[in-house]
């Protein structure tokens, strides 16, 4: 963007950063916005830029260029970050303190912290409130990291692979939790590798690659920008095919992934294939963005 006028509505807001280490360019200007009541999935392979990204958004780095603001703020601002509870990947507790003291330790920080009985129960951490932290399953830790960045009864949440480690049952738990933070007007900002997980809770998707935003939009959108769709069939076998990118078999089911399903069915009944079970979908937002980043993850 060459507008420098701001969004008036973000809660949070990159425009135009850049931002370089020595020879290694992290960030080419980039621009995010996020706003109450969305959830924003930034997404890019490793080495992408998307740390960097949220650094900056927090204000833990300062950008080379371009500009950031948090509540219109600047980030550095200790008032800028009150509003804002934050998930790191890395995380680490006092190994000594129980789940319930360290819940207090964070909760203590905030003018109008949420009540410590309540954080346990949301988050599933109510049987192990009088358990020391350095005794905590990894599951367990990262549920209680995430219990924190609600501590302060936060206007927005920056959750950076949140449900890492996480059982299926614990990462649907949390799912619940963030739908109903962001129906409440609520802002996230959710960094994660699972996409399935984007593609459930995102309100928009980000997708960085290189350092440069290469795509954004909803997740309906960033699947049809790439025009991918998936053709499953049972045949007792199959010719070459026009517009196929990639065959799956099993048991003499496959699945076409193809960018021209109408030209492939076409081609189907004209080769005088003998199929059955004929369904066409949309590729999933994992593939979109596979196709996107080139395969890189």
């Amino acid at each position: 963007m060459t507008n420098d006028a701001r969004d008036p509505l973000a809660v949070a807001e990159l425009r135009g950063v850049h931002k370089r280490y020595r020879k290694a360019i992290a960030l080419r200007g980039v621009d995010l916005q996020l706003h109450p009541g969305e959830l924003v999935a930034l997404l890019g392979p490793n080495g992408a830029g998307k740390t960097t990204a949220v650094g900056i958004l927090l204000g833990q780095r300062r950008p080379d260029a371009g500009s950031a603001r948090l509540f219109g703020r600047d980030p550095t601002l200790p008032a800028a970050r009150r509003s804002v509870g934050v998930t790191p990947q890395e995380v680490g507790f006092p190994d000594n303190l129980t789940v319930t003291e360290v819940v207090d330790l964070v909760r203590v920080h905030y003018p109008h912290p949420a009540a410590t009985s309540e954080l346990l129960e949301r988050f599933g951490l109510a049987e192990v409130a009088g358990r020391r932290a350095g005794g905590l399953s990894g599951g367990q830790q990262r549920r209680l990291a995430v219990a924190l960045a609600f501590a302060g009864r936060p206007q927005a949440v920056v959750m950076d692979e949140p449900t890492s480690g996480l059982d299926v049952e614990a990462r649907h738990r949390l799912w619940e939790v963030v739908r109903a933070f962001v129906a409440d007007g609520g802002a996230v900002l959710l960094t994660t590798h699972y996409l399935e997980e984007a593609q459930a809770l995102a309100s928009r998707v980000v997708v960085i690659a290189g350092g440069e935003l290469i795509a954004h939009g909803s997740v309906e959108g960033i699947v049809a920008r790439v025009g991918l769709s998936r053709v499953h069939l049972r045949a007792p076998a199959l010719p070459d095919l026009p517009a196929v990118t990639r065959v799956e078999v099993n048991n003499g089911s496959y699945t076409l992934h193809t960018a021209d399903p109408d030209e492939l069915v076409r081609a189907l009944s004209l080769q005088g294939v003998a199929f059955t079970g004929l369904q066409i979908e949309r590729a999933s937002l994992e593939e979109a963005f596979l196709s996107l980043t080139g395969g890189a993850s």
